[in-house]
């Protein structure tokens, strides 16, 4: 069995256009049907930065969340942030976009990493008092695109920092779709050898040559849990680069279904939202 993590917030954060809200809380209503682990709703950050989700906490409040076994998360990058998140009950999880690359974190979130580990320190309390789970991401998980040190060194570094704070939960992601199937398999082995008892995923972005191959040496590499959008759709607004789509969810089923393994999912629901129209 493998965790699917549906991200519309990555979905909609990377369109050129704002999608409404009602539009959005129709959405995610409907993927909160499919039988997702965890379904990322939106982000508490700056307006400015990311405006297609301003709106989150008006989607929040209009969810349809009593019939639906799914978690559902938002991304947050401050303690203001996840103050925000922490006033709503249905939110289950929060996510926290960490990079051992200082210029990515400067680039996304305005944080050096001395600061942006003090933020999760100070989140990771909310959520301990309000009864919710932090998820730290790594993106550029497996390399650094913009020249930065990058090592398995740093890595044990950080994981170790965060497991100290009570976390048990690190996706890596693959912003600019550059890293090796080979790559993949070999961070998340040696992770996995180190840290035995945290669960680690994967956040791939990438294009369409190759994208299984890099599923595959995740999955024999002991991964389980998997971040998705239906369609692809979005990527990161803040890298400077062209946005590199994320992992579309169809393309993952196709894979587990030919590999037999189970996810839960209703594919024929996945099947109908894929032709949903989000203008």
């Amino acid at each position: 069995m493998v965790k699917i993590i549906e991200t519309p917030r990555d979905g909609f954060q990377g369109l050129p256009y704002i999608i409404e809200t009602d539009k959005k809380v129709e959405y995610i209503n409907l993927l909160l049907e499919c039988g997702f682990h965890t379904v990322e709703v939106g982000s508490f950050v700056s307006p400015k930065l990311i405006p297609q989700m301003a709106d989150t906490a008006k989607v929040i409040k209009s969810l349809k969340t009593d019939n639906t076994n799914s978690n559902l998360a938002v991304l947050v990058a401050t303690k203001k942030g996840a103050e925000s998140a922490c006033e709503f009950e249905v939110i289950n999880e929060l996510f926290f976009p960490f990079a051992v690359s200082s210029t990515f974190l400067q680039k996304n979130i305005k944080q050096t990493i001395e600061q942006a580990i003090i933020n999760i320190y100070e989140i990771q309390n909310l959520c301990v008092k309000h009864g919710k789970e932090l998820i730290t991401y790594f993106s550029m998980g497996f390399e650094s695109s913009y020249g930065d040190d990058w090592n398995m060194d740093m890595l044990y570094k950080y994981v170790e920092v965060f497991t100290t704070m009570g976390l048990k939960t690190f996706p890596f992601s693959d912003i600019f779709g550059n890293v090796s199937p080979i790559k993949i398999n070999e961070v998340f082995k040696l992770l996995n050898s180190e840290f035995s008892e945290v669960e680690f995923g994967l956040h791939l972005h990438s294009l369409d040559n190759g994208r299984l191959e890099k599923v595959d040496a995740a999955y024999k590499a002991g991964i389980r849990r998997f971040d998705t959008v239906i369609n692809g759709i979005g990527g990161c607004p803040q890298t400077g680069k062209e946005l590199i789509g994320n992992l579309p969810l169809q393309e993952f089923l196709g894979y587990c279904n030919e590999n037999n393994i189970p996810t839960d999912i209703d594919e024929e629901k996945v099947s109908e939202i894929s032709k949903y129209n989000l203008y």
